[in-house]
């Protein structure tokens, strides 16, 4: 059914101001007619009367034709009838009381421009006046987010004719097709009601209370027991089935009746005390709480290794020994805290390939140890079984001997301790030792060993150091470096020139 027509069938009539512009007029009346609705010349008895807001036409139809015998007879801005159609129903006169529109008032704690003209513009198509100020409106919109809401609550509370209101209730009023207002509740102002007894203490309530008062506070010179946080915490264990009956009566009921009692509640506590002869400070006692652990003192390790920077153009040094923890920053924890797998020489991984690098390169890339075996269908060589015996023999370190006593020093013209004999060359592990083309504090011409190495292949074989610096840095070999340069030369020796002689 089209949305301007009524239950029965019928047209809804709608009257348009006449000093409205005529291109305004000929498109709403282009949407009424679409929509099912008819457009009269008079003023219809039931019906619309489609007014420009904010004009004097407009305040001259609402004083001629809002009257109280005509309640189907609404008035409402043009904009209705596109309103209508993006909703896609006809829009309730919810906003009217006795007939008339509701005033409203918008607060200014609702900030948002475009949020105060729409919300205008919903409550006008629905039949109310957002134009009120706050003293003659109905209902007060504020945003409820705001202190001033809160404010306005306060302030208009006591009048049974307004209500404040958030601006999201005008959509509510809206979706449910009528006017609720914010119900009010009851709250109950304290105290006991007409007629309600108050519970009364009994010698078991107390006896109770003296337990916890000796268990908390045994003696009285420590004080505390008149303070409020004994029998907070006291009130707090309604959740142990021995405390049950702390529900009985409040906490400032409880520290009442010690406070106005305290002559006689005291005896029978120093009783309680003297059976049961618990040591001052005694865990769980009241006021006392566990000491604090004592934060363990960091301990500054020197720094006096040397490494080679990247550019191998400086020293720097202050690197710490690799035998020690890694140090951070203050209120970091040390590596030895944490249980994570330790990087690992990259050369005693079997199957990885060795660190690109010159011989006399000292850095020693690390990796971790790799995870176990992804594929369960793979054969994987299972680890070998070592005794302890084999273990022995394959250690690296030398067993001191029972009559061998520690840090042996040389008497007089007697053999030297065996800790400080030169060890023969032989018996070094020559597998372990790395190739070095010079020690890392060689210089030659005031340059690095490397630098002028770079610089006497550029120059033999006519390039820039630049191009031969940067290949070096990434192969680290001299001689693989030189090699390649003194290709490149011969290649470009070999070219021929666009005659198609050959250059000399």
């Amino acid at each position: 059914m089209p949305i301007f027509q009524d239950a029965d069938g019928m047209a809804i009539k709608f009257f348009i101001q006449r000093d409205i512009p005529q291109e305004i007029q000929a498109e709403v009346c282009e949407t009424i007619a679409a929509l099912g609705g008819r457009v009269e010349t008079k003023v219809p008895r039931a019906g619309f009367i489609l007014v420009q807001p904010g004009t004097a036409e407009e305040e001259r139809l609402r004083l001629c034709w809002s009257t109280p015998d005509r309640p189907e007879r609404y008035i409402v801005p043009y904009t209705y009838v596109e309103a209508c159609k993006v909703s896609g129903m006809l829009l309730k006169q919810i906003f009217r009381h006795e007939g008339q529109p509701i005033r409203m008032h918008i607060d200014s704690s609702i900030a948002n421009i475009n949020v105060r003209a729409a919300l205008s513009a919903r409550i006008m198509h629905s039949g109310g006046d957002p134009t009120a100020s706050a003293q003659s409106a109905r209902v007060i919109l504020a945003d409820p987010n705001t202190e001033i809401f809160q404010h306005l609550v306060k302030t208009y509370q006591g009048e049974p004719d307004k209500y404040v209101e958030s601006y999201l209730w005008v959509k509510k009023c809206i979706e449910k097709g009528q006017v609720i207002y914010t119900p009010v509740v009851y709250k109950n102002p304290g105290g006991r009601r007409p007629g309600e007894e108050r519970t009364q203490f009994t010698e078991e309530d107390e006896q109770h209370l003296c337990n916890w008062i000796a268990a908390k506070i045994p003696y009285k010179e420590t004080g505390g027991r008149t303070g409020n946080r004994l029998y907070q915490q006291l009130c707090e264990m309604t959740h142990d089935p021995e405390y049950a009956w702390v529900t009985r009566h409040t906490w400032q009921s409880w520290r009442e009746r010690y406070k106005k009692n305290a002559t006689r509640l005291d005896a029978k506590i120093a009783e309680i005390v003297e059976q049961k002869k618990p040591a001052l400070g005694e865990k769980g006692q009241y006021g006392y709480v566990r000491k604090p652990e004592e934060k363990p003192k960091r301990v500054r390790k020197k720094r006096n290794s040397t490494v080679v920077n990247g550019n191998c153009n400086a020293v720097a040094s202050g690197v710490a020994d690799t035998g020690s923890p890694a140090q951070g920053p203050p209120g970091m924890h040390s590596m030895e805290t944490y249980s994570l797998p330790m990087p690992v020489p990259m050369g005693a991984i079997a199957g990885v390939m060795g660190p690109v690098g010159g011989p006399g390169d000292g850095f020693h890339p690390v990796v971790y140890e790799p995870p176990g075996p992804v594929f369960q269908h793979m054969s994987v060589p299972a680890p070998t079984a070592m005794d302890a015996e084999t273990a022995r023999r394959n250690a690296r370190e030398e067993e001191m001997e029972d009559d061998e006593v520690e840090w042996q020093i040389r008497e007089g013209t007697g053999p030297p301790p065996p800790w400080a004999k030169r060890k023969v060359d032989g018996e070094e592990d020559q597998r372990n030792k790395r190739q070095r083309i010079s020690s890392l504090g060689e210089q030659t011409n005031g340059l690095h060993v490397v630098d002028q190495a770079v610089r006497d292949i550029a120059k033999e074989f006519r390039f820039l150091v630049e191009e031969v610096q940067e290949y070096y840095d990434k192969c680290g070999d001299p001689e693989r470096t030189r090699n390649r340069f003194k290709r490149m030369r011969e290649v470009l020796n070999a070219l021929k020139d666009d005659d198609g002689s050959a250059v000399a």
